[in-house]
């Protein structure tokens, strides 16, 4: 049965839909059967994967409003084993629609009930801020993917991020975990980007990926080409990274290497 995954940070900016596209990506290129939701009004991992997000023909929104049912709004992407459930601008009209509904907060993780035995992996990228959209994200999720970037306010982010875990976890998802916290924007040139990553792996321990996502002009070229960084580029330092990544969880997840 699929492992359900948030990639979520209140703090922007940080690569949290590139790392939500590219380790889907990754874990799919291993063989993995992965689903990504998009839940981003924004809709970045859907033109991410090639999809054109201003026509599509059933959307998340679909699902919270009721009309269509989580099998509907499925597509392929253009990655063997890799599907996603996509995003646009509409999804802001779901959480109007929503306030007064009852159990709204479990709209997504009833739906995704249904088909997680289909998937090794389920990851779901979530809009930069506390929303309905994060809560139901948060209230699916089995556990809490961050990724961070190495500067200085990030430390600020993660602490506002971890209360809102807390919160999530004793009202809503008592199972719910930190899955791990991926370094990204990494920059070794950089002094404060080691100082940063050596005080979260002092905090989190081994809680922290030892991957290192590198800043790299590849990661940044490929959404605009709707491919993941390993279709535009696999010998980039960016693809290799996130390979890397993949092996990595993969890894935690059998305990072995």
């Amino acid at each position: 049965m699929g492992k359900i995954t948030a990639v979520a940070n209140q703090k922007g900016g940080v690569g949290k839909t590139t790392t939500a596209i590219n380790i889907s990506a990754s874990l799919a290129a291993a063989g993995r059967k992965v689903l990504l939701i998009d839940t981003d009004p924004q809709g970045n991992s859907t033109s991410g994967v090639g999809i054109d997000k201003d026509n599509l023909d059933g959307s998340l929104y679909d699902l919270y409003t009721g009309s269509r049912s989580i099998e509907e709004i499925m597509l392929d992407s253009g990655v063997e084993n890799l599907k996603i459930i996509s995003s646009n601008i509409e999804l802001i009209g779901a959480e109007l629609e929503l306030s007064g509904k009852e159990n709204r907060e479990t709209i997504l993780k009833r739906s995704v009930e249904s088909i997680k035995n289909r998937f090794d992996y389920i990851f779901i990228d979530c809009p930069p801020s506390l929303s309905l959209l994060t809560l139901n994200a948060l209230v699916a999720a089995d556990s809490l993917l961050i990724p961070m970037q190495c500067e200085y306010y990030a430390l600020e982010g993660i602490s506002m991020l971890l209360r809102t875990f807390n919160l999530i976890k004793d009202s809503f998802n008592p199972d719910l975990e930190i899955e791990g916290i991926v370094l990204t924007m990494f920059d070794g040139r950089n002094t404060l980007a080691h100082q940063v990553s050596d005080e979260l792996r002092r905090h989190f321990g081994e809680k922290v990926y030892r991957t290192l996502i590198p800043r790299n002009v590849t990661l940044a070229e490929a959404p605009s080409h709707g491919k993941p960084v390993i279709q535009y580029d696999i010998r980039s330092r960016g693809a290799q990274s996130y390979l890397e990544l993949a092996k990595e969880m993969m890894g935690n997840e059998t305990g072995t290497w």
